[in-house]
């Protein structure tokens, strides 16, 4: 399939409730509201096409940059398509689920998260700290820095309640993926979440929400979650 083959059955799949909702969460036109198990077949039959995923991420349509992800190969983009990528990325639904996602399955993964986290701005500070997130509930344990890992602990400890909403949302789930899918920082996390508390995230035009990473993690333990790992970070 070729760009505007997939452009045209991108439109005719989409559906006006999805688009109302994606657009509900920060998604501007042009959007079709494609649901994303819809896009599976399509994705079946390219596989991975990097060339096309970079084409269909250029569009700036909400649709064709998510299936961009999909499609995408991690292995053949370097840091500069990364950033490139996270620049395009203007709302959470692109950076936390297309770009972190995507960049979670690159050998470059965490260098190029550190940087992001680093940066000061709120979008790649989001897509950094989820990028770790699909990290950890992927990889063996023995991929990562115990010390290092620790150490971003401490820092969200410090800095989440000053922090920017959507990165305080990533990072707050980052507390909770270590104290589930990370078993030797499983305590530390533990700490870390009630050291924290509740995290207030504030919405424009919509009612703040709570979130509270100790009671993610009990529900996760009780579920007989701890030490969970997905097989894969993309669907």
């Amino acid at each position: 399939m070729n760009f505007e083959m997939v452009m045209q059955e991108l439109e005719s799949l989409g559906k006006e409730r999805s688009k109302k909702m994606y657009i509900s969460n920060g998604a501007h036109e042009p959007v079709f509201g494609v649901a994303t198990g819809a896009m599976k077949p399509m994705a079946k039959k390219i596989k991975k096409n990097q060339p096309l995923a970079e084409q269909l991420y250029a569009t700036g349509n909400y649709d064709a940059m998510y299936f961009a992800g999909i499609i995408a190969d991690p292995k053949a983009m370097t840091e500069a398509d990364f950033d490139r990528w996270i620049d395009g990325a203007y709302f959470y639904m692109l950076s936390d689920y297309v770009v972190a996602v995507t960049l979670a399955e690159s050998d470059l993964a965490q260098a190029v998260a550190d940087k992001w986290i680093a940066s000061g701005e709120e979008l790649r500070m989001s897509a950094g700290w989820s990028c770790y997130c699909w990290l950890l509930g992927n990889r063996k344990d023995e991929e990562f820095s115990s010390s290092k890992l620790a150490n971003m602990l401490e820092q969200v400890e410090n800095t989440i309640h000053e922090s920017p909403e959507r990165t305080k949302s990533s990072m707050n789930n980052f507390i909770y993926t270590v104290g589930v899918s990370y078993v030797p920082l499983h305590e530390k996390a533990v700490e870390t979440a009630k050291a924290v508390g509740l995290v207030e995230i504030k919405r424009d035009n919509k009612k703040s929400s709570i979130l509270n990473a100790s009671e993610i993690i009990q529900k996760g333990i009780d579920q007989g979650r701890l030490g969970f790992k997905r097989k894969y970070v993309r669907c």
